[in-house]
C-alpha cells in the first residue's frame, strides 16, 4: 500500500514573507508526509521556473495558487497510484508531465513539492530517515557547513557588493563542535560590530548587514572575530566568499555600484581574486567567482585560481545536469552549488551530485535566501555524501532548524557519523603548502 493515494497543496509564507507551497502527500496505507518549497532572491536565469500567479491584488502578484492548483488537480491526477518509493519514475512523470525544459508550465515550485513530499512519505513508509531513504544505510558523513556571517549584495541593504561571507569550522573533531565554534564566532563578531559602532541587524539569510568601509572589511572582521572568539584562522575556521557576480555584470564589466563605483573587466576581476587571496591565505572556497553569461571569464578564473581554492558554479549551473556537463567540458569551475529548486526533482539534483563526483567536482548543497523550517537538504546533503553545506547564519529560525537537525543525525548515528571537516582541512592543509 506504497502507492500515492492523496496530493494537498498549501500556499504558506517562506522567511521573507512571500508566497510558497507547502505539498502533502498521503500514501494508500495512511502514511503522510510534507515538503514545503524554497524560493530564491539571486536567481540563475536559467533555473526553473517558480510559477507565480502575477494577480498584483494578492502579495504583491507573487502568489501561488495556480501551482497549488496544479498540484492538487493535474499532478494528483496524473500520479495517483505511483509507487511511492519509485523515486525515479515519479519524477520522470512530473517531467513528462510538465512538457517543457524548465518546468515553466506547471512550476518548478509545484513539481519539487510533489517530489520531495513524495521522498519524505517514501521514508516514513519504510520507517527510514530520509538521509538513509535517499541514500543508503551506511550513510553517515556529516557535512562541514558554511555559516553566512556577514551579508552584501542584494541580500542586505548596505555598502557591500559581495552578497555573501561565511566561515566554516573545518578543524573541529566533529558536526557538534563545528557548530559551537560557529556559534562562537558568530557572536565575538557581533561584539565586535557594536564595539564599532556598526548595526548588528541582520540580512535575509541571517548575517549582520552593516555599512561598512569596503567590500575587504568585511574579512578583517571576521578574522578579528574568529580570534576573538578563542580559535585560529585558517586552521580550526576557513573563510568562504559568495560575491553573487552576476548580480554585478552590466554589459561585460563587473560593476561594484555600492562601495567604490568601480568597474572591472573580467580580467581585471580575476587579478583582484588573485590579490585578495595573496592577501587572505583563509579564503577556502570562492562561489560565483565570475558571471554566469560570463563564459571566457569562469574559464580563465578557472585556468587562474582553479588549483588553488575551491571555484564552486552556482548562476552558471544551476543545478541542471545538462548544464552542468557542458560546463565540465568547457573547463569551468571546480565544484558546483546544489539548489533542489533550481531544477525542480530529487531525481535531476541527485544526478548533478553523481556527475560531479564522477568528474573529481566538489559538491555544496545550499539552502536559498527566502527558506522554510524545512530540514530536507540537510538529509539530502548526508544521504549524498557531500562534504559540505550553505543553509544560513547561526541566527533566523529557518536557518537554524538545518544546523539542529544536523545534531539529531549526529546522535542518531551515534559513532558511526563522521564529520567532513577533517577532510576539508586535510584538503586546505596541501592547498596552503
Amino acid at each position: 500500500m506504497s502507492e500515492i493515494a492523496r496530493l494537498d497543496a498549501l500556499e504558506i509564507l517562506d522567511s521573507r514573507g512571500n508566497p510558497t507551497l507547502a505539498v502533502t502527500a498521503t500514501l494508500g496505507n495512511g502514511v503522510k508526509a510534507t515538503a514545503k518549497v524554497p524560493s530564491g532572491a539571486s536567481t540563475g536565469k536559467r533555473e526553473a521556473v517558480e510559477l507565480r500567479d502575477d494577480d498584483l491584488a494578492r502579495y504583491n502578484g507573487k502568489g501561488v495558487l495556480k501551482a497549488r492548483a496544479h498540484v492538487e488537480t493535474e499532478i494528483q491526477n496524473r500520479v495517483r497510484g505511483f509507487d511511492a518509493n519509485d523515486q525515479a519514475a515519479l519524477d520522470k512523470a512530473l517531467c513528462d508531465l510538465d512538457g517543457t525544459p524548465n518546468k515553466a508550465r506547471l512550476g518548478a515550485n509545484a513539481i519539487l513539492g510533489v517530489s520531495l513530499a513524495v521522498a519524505r512519505a517514501s521514508a516514513a513508509d519504510r520507517s527510514l530517515p530520509l538521509y538513509a531513504s535517499l541514500g543508503n544505510e551506511s550513510a553517515n558523513l556529516i557535512p562541514a557547513p558554511w555559516f553566512n556571517v556577514l551579508n552584501g549584495g542584494r541580500h542586505a541593504n548596505n555598502s557591500v557588493d559581495f552578497q555573501e561571507f561565511m566561515i566554516s569550522p573545518v578543524g573541529a573533531p566533529n558536526y557538534s563542535e563545528g557548530l559551537r565554534v560557529a556559534a562562537e564566532t558568530f557572536h565575538a563578531l557581533k561584539a565586535i560590530l557594536q564595539k564599532r559602532g556598526y548595526s548588528t541587524a541582520v540580512g535575509d539569510e541571517g548575517g549582520f548587514a552593516p555599512q561598512l568601509k569596503s567590500n575587504e572589511e568585511p574579512v578583517e572582521l571576521i578574522l578579528e572575530a574568529i580570534l576573538k572568539a578563542g580559535h585560529q584562522p585558517g586552521i580550526d575556521v576557513v573563510l568562504v566568499l559568495d560575491p553573487a557576480t552576476s548580480e554585478l555584470f552590466e554589459d561585460g564589466e563587473y560593476v561594484f555600484a555600492k562601495s567604490d563605483k568601480s568597474r572591472k573587466s573580467p580580467e581585471q576581476m580575476i587579478e583582484y581574486w588573485t590579490r585578495l587571496l595573496d592577501q587572505y591565505r583563509e579564503i577556502w572556497a570562492l562561489e560565483d567567482g565570475a558571471a554566469e553569461d560570463d563564459r571566457s571569464g569562469w574559464q580563465q578564473l578557472t585556468k587562474a585560481l582553479g588549483n588553488r581554492i575551491q571555484l564552486i558554479g552556482d548562476d552558471n549551473f544551476v543545478t541542471n545536469p545538462k548544464i552542468f556537463r557542458q560546463g565540465i567540458k568547457d573547463g569551468i569551475a571546480n565544484g558546483i552549488l546544489i539548489k533542489l529548486n533550481q531544477i525542480g526533482t530529487v531525481t535531476e539534483t541527485l544526478e548533478c551530485i553523481q556527475i560531479a563526483r564522477e568528474n573529481g567536482y566538489g559538491a555544496v548543497i545550499s539552502h536559498r535566501s527566502g527558506e522554510t523550517d524545512d530540514t530536507s537538504i540537510a538529509d539530502l546533503a548526508v544521504a549524498a555524501g557531500m562534504g559540505q553545506i550553505k543553509t544560513g547564519s547561526v541566527s533566523r529560525g529557518e536557518r537554524i532548524a538545518k544546523y539542529n537537525r544536523f545534531l539529531e543525525i549526529e546522535r542518531e548515528l551515534g559513532a558511526r557519523a563522521r564529520y567532513a571537516g577533517a577532510s576539508v582541512y586535510e584538503r586546505w592543509q596541501a592547498v596552503k603548502a
